[in-house]
């Protein structure tokens, strides 16, 4: 046995309480084991290739980021809108109950009326700062409705989508799963059926998760512990 000088041996005891210490200060941040939500469904997006012409692309990508930026509450109708902040990298979630519907904006149908938990708190509109590319403001929100349709089927949720998007395609949405969303005050009737709805039909909480990161958008349906 060798034995070590005193100067040695306390390096060592102090080393071995830090080591000690650093592991009792990480425990809270650890994940407990088994308290992972389940993961029902989820999908990737390209922000790239949203439309061929790169400066629509960026549009559509654009109106897609804020419509996340106002469902999640981060812009408020009326404020002035931080785009930088719109279009960093983060995580949004939209939270639905059991028997809870989500409709995309909130000219719903009659039957829907009341029964409405949580929308994307937005109108598409140019007062509220949603871009047009020359010919529509607010290009690209049928796409993030589409995404949300394909992850919502795939997750077992109750959908219904009135208008489907036919008369233009949707990269990486197949074209019976596009769905078409117009909102005017004008038009309410018309607004109604270019609509999403999704219900969650499960007995328990799910959230839905968009993380916005490196030109792509990801979306997971979780169901919560």
């Amino acid at each position: 046995m060798v034995e070590l000088p005193p100067m040695m041996l306390i390096r060592n005891v102090i080393l071995a309480i830090a080591i000690a210490l650093s592991f009792l200060f990480q425990r809270p941040f650890l994940t407990p084991l088994g308290s992972a939500n389940k993961i029902l469904s989820q999908a990737t997006y390209s922000l790239t290739n949203r439309y061929a012409d790169p400066y629509v692309n960026n549009v559509f990508v654009d109106n897609i980021l804020l419509t996340l930026a106002y469902m999640s509450g981060e812009v408020k109708k009326g404020e002035k809108i931080s785009w930088n902040t719109v279009k960093s990298p983060g995580v949004d979630k939209l939270v639905l109950k059991p028997g809870q519907t989500f409709a995309f904006h909130d000219t719903t149908l009659e039957k829907y009326k009341g029964k409405v938990a949580s929308t994307t708190n937005a109108h598409f509109i140019s007062t509220e700062g949603f871009k047009s590319d020359g010919w529509l403001v607010g290009d690209g929100v049928c796409h993030l409705a589409s995404f949300m349709y394909v992850v919502s089927k795939n997750a077992g949720l109750q959908l219904e989508a009135p208008t489907r998007h036919d008369f233009a395609k949707i990269a990486d949405v197949p074209k019976q799963f596009g769905v078409s969303i117009f909102y005017s005050p004008n038009d309410p009737s018309t607004s109604t059926l270019q609509n999403l709805y999704i219900t969650n039909s499960l007995n328990k909480t799910i959230a839905f998760v968009f993380t916005h990161e490196k030109n792509s958008l990801n979306i997971k349906v979780e169901e919560l512990n």
